[in-house]
């Protein structure tokens, strides 16, 4: 079992809280001393984000940061350099989260492989077809223990969930609307139902919602009906502060409290 199943498996009543940003931003050095204020401030775990060039599903907070990042020299090579000190620091769930493209350059063996070697216990990467990772990158991923996240939109058929379920080894990534990062969720009828539709599925998997999640109310709503919510371009805003490290905790306890 790994960190992030264990998470899950105790996690109660509790609802999990989970924090995205972008590698690399604000600073090239800034990625380690993020995780380690996150994770002193609550967060249950985290998702390190590494730049790309063409964020197609990102909104302008995390495409600025992803912009920011590539100019301040973040690579997947430099990402995983930094990340050697990961576990000395840093005990939460953590995830890599980004577009195929940077994967394939690096080479998904040597990426899961690397993974493995710094404590990164599951990536997720939206534009990694599903048949792909089936028949290419399934055993690279689990001989390496590491657990590919799978998205689900409103858009999605059920037969493809029930397949997602199936190859799933920790959470399913359930997206709250089909626009890009940064919206505001807002639990309309038609959300609701579709948050309803998938609960009343009972899949075997965790869900986690993404998209939208900026405050309390939409961290409560949206967990109101899934096992947890991440909270992205809200908290890549809040970097654009000097005084950021300062300003981490009671951005978490506001989410929270």
């Amino acid at each position: 079992m790994n960190r992030i199943n264990e998470l899950f498996a105790n996690k109660g009543d509790k609802r999990i809280l989970s924090i995205y940003y972008t590698a690399g931003y604000p600073t090239i050095a800034s990625t380690l001393e993020i995780a380690e204020t996150l994770e002193k401030s609550g967060a249950d775990f985290l998702e390190i984000g590494f730049p790309y060039s063409d964020p197609v599903a990102d909104g302008p907070v995390i495409q600025h940061s992803s912009e920011v990042a590539l100019r301040n020299g973040m690579t997947l090579p430099v990402l995983f350099e930094q990340l050697t000190e990961l576990r000395k620091h840093i005990s939460v769930p953590v995830l890599l989260m980004g577009y195929v493209n940077p994967v394939l350059q690096y080479g998904v063996e040597k990426f899961c492989q690397s993974c493995r070697a710094v404590g990164i216990d599951g990536a997720i990467i939206p534009d990694l077809p599903m048949y792909e990772y089936e028949e290419r990158y399934h055993d690279v991923f689990k001989a390496n223990g590491v657990s590919n996240i799978f998205l689900v939109t409103p858009q999605t058929s059920e037969e493809r969930i029930r397949k997602i379920d199936e190859l799933s080894t920790s959470f399913i990534y359930l997206l709250s609307s089909s626009a890009t990062t940064g919206k505001n969720l807002s639990v309309s009828e038609d959300t609701a139902a579709y948050f309803s539709r998938i609960r009343n599925m009972k899949l075997k998997n965790p869900v986690v919602v993404g998209f939208g999640i900026s405050n309390r109310d939409t961290f409560m709503r949206a967990t109101d009906y899934a096992d947890g919510a991440i909270v992205g371009s809200a908290f890549v805003r809040l970097l654009n502060d000097p005084n950021y490290q300062e300003q981490i905790p009671a951005f978490i306890r506001q989410l929270r409290e």
